[in-house]
């Protein structure tokens, strides 16, 4: 058995000393629900009849304290996401395999799921980050009813999965099991992708040709294909032990998906407190398994959304995670995958290459992972070493490949692209941040240039299209945090950035907002923290001062003389597409580094 790096050891271990009180205060109280709800005969007659007044064949079942396990199947479906699209005939199919094995299956609710791809850039982007405080809250929703005794979760993209691990978290004392979709099959070289934006934003191609370029990107039912949140989040639901091993980049609608959401419905039921074998999320999703996450994310360049989100869902199980124990794990776990956008090919090539069986192998190997964690599957974390297939319909597991099947995409922990995970922190009188430098060329990690101070991406878009931006220049977007406007994307500012640090000149981004898993290749100390209202330094910023971004040394700074200038005045938040109804999410909300979420700060988690 393969040692632990002493540097994950570390920081465990820290991460436990840290969260030791809420740990234990949390699993109090997973300990006391669980008693209080052991089964649903606690419910009146009244109470049980109206659970299941519309359970058809399952009635019986669901009515006898001899009964089989009864499911919450609490799905994302809608079928404007692609990812979520093929989630429209598991609850029927589910219900099929779990009286297979003696079990019931209910739809216990639905949870909003919205696309960041559709509202990037525009009104409907800053209601994104509260989506997950809503998700979260609707699947507390669904599963009040008590009806149940296990959670089979449908959700895979951006706040979606965070929401639902927080919502589900809270009813720890049930199992649970995330069930995906899969990718989409793969559409035009992300290369080409990438260079018609850059034209478009140059003005050298039409809405035309760059609608038609997108169209043969996102083309059919399945996940986004890039390595965005998305599939980060898919990743790292195969490191916390959530997923059955290997499902989380099988094509949808095709045999193998099939058998795997069957199986994983089979296992559900067998995880439950009835059974010898009990896995209550609570146990599965502790510190070891919040370590585990964090090095997947940190190996693989996964989204830098998870740096807000991790921290999130840590909380919701009673575990103190910070932006630190990122920056340390991230020096001593090496990057073993390049995935577009920090590569040329896609998730669907990092599968075939080998995928997360391969990953999570070289990381037990090399004692980068933890090894002795519960579980939803019987053999532990080293059945994620294996990947699923069919043989004669059956469906069973065998080892990851030994080598890569393309070592310009995976490699083994012996020979990486970069001998840290790129995910970086920075920090200095202008706050904290994330700096994403494994999608950075390393001649750009260090930019000190004079800042250019803007309140929103489009004058961003509307200074670059005037010429005002071709020198050497650190932009400032400020204002945009979670509690100033719900913390939006601006993956609007990639493609102009893009073209000034093409033509040669040195150019960084600074934001208190996010960049989403699709940060590129332009420096960025993103999430900066404190936000700028309620007077964080980037509200003292001026058009000239100077700023370094260094991400080998750590440095968030300007040269500046800061002390005695008035903040700038906020914006007045604006109203329509439903932003006024998110007010108090963000009046209520907690900073970047501790997720921010307003639920869990009002809820002193």
């Amino acid at each position: 058995m393969t040692d632990l790096d002493p540097t994950i050891a570390r920081v465990t271990r820290r991460i436990v000393e840290r969260s030791k009180d809420k740990r234990a205060r949390y699993l109090a109280l997973v300990e006391r629900e669980g008693e209080k709800f052991a089964d649903r005969g606690f419910l009146s007659c009244s109470n049980l009849a109206h659970g299941f007044a519309a359970a058809g064949e399952d009635k019986a079942s669901i009515a006898s304290p001899r009964g089989g396990p009864n499911l919450a199947i609490v799905t994302a479906y809608n079928d404007m996401l692609s990812a979520h699209q093929p989630y429209g005939r598991y609850p029927e199919q589910m219900k099929l395999y779990a009286r297979e094995v003696g079990a019931t299956a209910q739809v216990a609710g639905g949870v909003p799921a919205m696309c960041d791809g559709v509202t990037q850039g525009f009104d409907g982007m800053e209601l994104s980050l509260f989506s997950r405080d809503a998700i979260a809250l609707a699947t507390g929703i669904a599963m009040s009813h008590a009806m149940f005794d296990g959670m089979a979760l449908l959700g895979i993209c951006d706040k979606i999965v965070p929401g639902l691990v927080i919502g589900a978290l809270r009813f720890g004392h049930l199992p649970a099991i995330f069930i995906p979709s899969g990718p989409m099959p793969s559409g035009i070289a992300n290369k080409e992708k990438q260079k018609v934006r850059q034209l478009y934003a140059e003005g050298k191609v039409g809405r035309d040709e760059l609608l038609a370029s997108e169209s043969a990107s996102y083309h059919s039912p399945g996940t986004c294909t890039f390595y965005g949140t998305a599939n980060s989040n898919q990743m790292m639901m195969e490191m916390m032990g959530l997923h059955m091993p290997g499902a989380a980049f099988v094509p949808p609608n095709t045999p193998l998906r099939q058998a795997l959401t069957r199986a994983a419905v089979h296992r559900l039921a067998a995880i439950g407190r009835k059974g010898n074998d009990f896995r209550p999320m609570a146990r599965v999703v502790d510190e070891k398994a919040i370590v585990n996450a964090c090095v997947g994310l940190l190996a693989t360049g996964g989204s830098t959304n998870h740096a807000i989100h991790l921290p999130a869902m840590a909380r919701a199980a009673g575990i103190v995670l910070d932006w630190e124990d990122l920056a340390e794990l991230s020096a001593a776990v090496p990057l073993i995958t390049r995935v577009y956008p920090n590569g040329s090919g896609d998730v669907n090539h990092f599968h075939a290459a080998g995928g997360m069986g391969y990953v999570i192998r070289e990381l037990l190997d090399a004692g980068l992972a933890h090894a002795d964690v519960l579980t939803i599957s019987a053999g532990g974390m080293r059945d994620y070493a294996f990947e699923p297939h069919l043989d004669e319909e059956e469906l069973g597991w065998k080892p990851a490949p030994e080598t890569s099947g393309d070592d310009a995409m995976l490699r083994p922990v012996s020979a990486p692209f970069l001998a840290d995970g790129g995910m970086r922190l920075v920090s200095g009188n202008l706050g904290r941040a994330t700096f994403k430098t494994s999608a950075v060329d390393a001649e750009r990690w260090t930019i000190e240039a004079p800042c250019r101070v803007f309140e929103t991406q489009e004058a961003v878009s509307h200074a670059f299209a005037a010429g005002e931006l071709d020198r050497d220049v650190v932009v400032v977007v400020r204002f945009q945090g979670p509690r100033a406007n719900g913390m939006p994307e601006l993956h609007k500012l990639t493609p102009p950035l893009g073209v000034l640090q093409d033509r040669g000149y040195k150019v960084a981004l600074v934001t208190d907002g996010r960049m989403s898993g699709a940060s590129g290749k332009v420096p960025a100390a993103i999430h900066v923290t404190p936000e700028a209202l309620g007077g964080g330094p980037l509200a003292l910023l001026r058009d000239g001062d100077v700023v370094r971004l260094c991400a080998t040394d750590g440095t968030l700074s300007t040269t500046a003389d800061l002390a005695g200038r008035d903040p700038a005045p906020a914006p007045i938040a604006e109203m329509g597409m439903g932003r006024e109804l998110f007010a108090m999410f963000r009046m209520g909300a907690g900073g970047a580094e501790q997720g921010g979420s307003a639920m869990l700060e009002v809820a002193g988690l």
